[in-house]
């Protein structure tokens, strides 16, 4: 693994294709049992639908993160969750990563930001959670060839 803080723009892509996948996975745990209640006349309360959102989603997080530390966006973009010491993930920390992710991402995305000012260029999330998101040694860095060359060029 590469401990890799300047991926930000690596880990925001993931994160927009993250989106597409929480939508289809809401339309299908969602959305579908949501009609279905309708059509049997029970209209569930609005904080009753925030506690459904709540509970797939967390599902949907926490078992991907403890089952190989990806979901299939960080698989497509090389990147893994894992304890700050290197280590899977432990349940009650995959959980409480997805937790202080939602005040981290709803509050306007301060704890998206939180990374630009980070001293190893993490989430809020992962800081509060112990945990950080490293690059997979196997993929390719996001900078063009040109650049990385000369910012190695600059270090000699």
């Amino acid at each position: 693994m590469l401990h890799d803080p300047s991926s930000v723009g690596r880990r925001l892509g993931a994160m927009l294709y993250e989106s597409l996948v929480v939508f289809a996975i809401l339309i299908a745990f969602f959305i579908f049992p949501q009609m279905i209640f309708v059509a049997f006349g029970w209209q569930p309360s609005g904080k009753l639908q925030w506690l459904h959102i709540f509970f797939v989603l967390m599902a949907y997080f926490v078992w991907c993160w403890l089952h190989g530390g990806q979901t299939l966006p960080m698989k497509t973009w090389k990147l893994r969750i894992e304890s700050a010491n290197g280590t899977p993930l432990r349940p009650l920390q995959a959980i409480l990563r997805y937790m202080a992710a939602w005040p981290s991402i709803v509050l306007g995305g301060i704890g998206l930001a939180w990374a630009l000012f980070d001293r190893d260029g993490q989430f809020l999330h992962d800081r509060l959670a112990g945990t950080r998101m490293v690059r997979l040694r196997d993929s390719a860095p996001l900078d063009p060839p040109d650049q990385a060359t000369r910012r190695q060029q600059k270090k000699r």
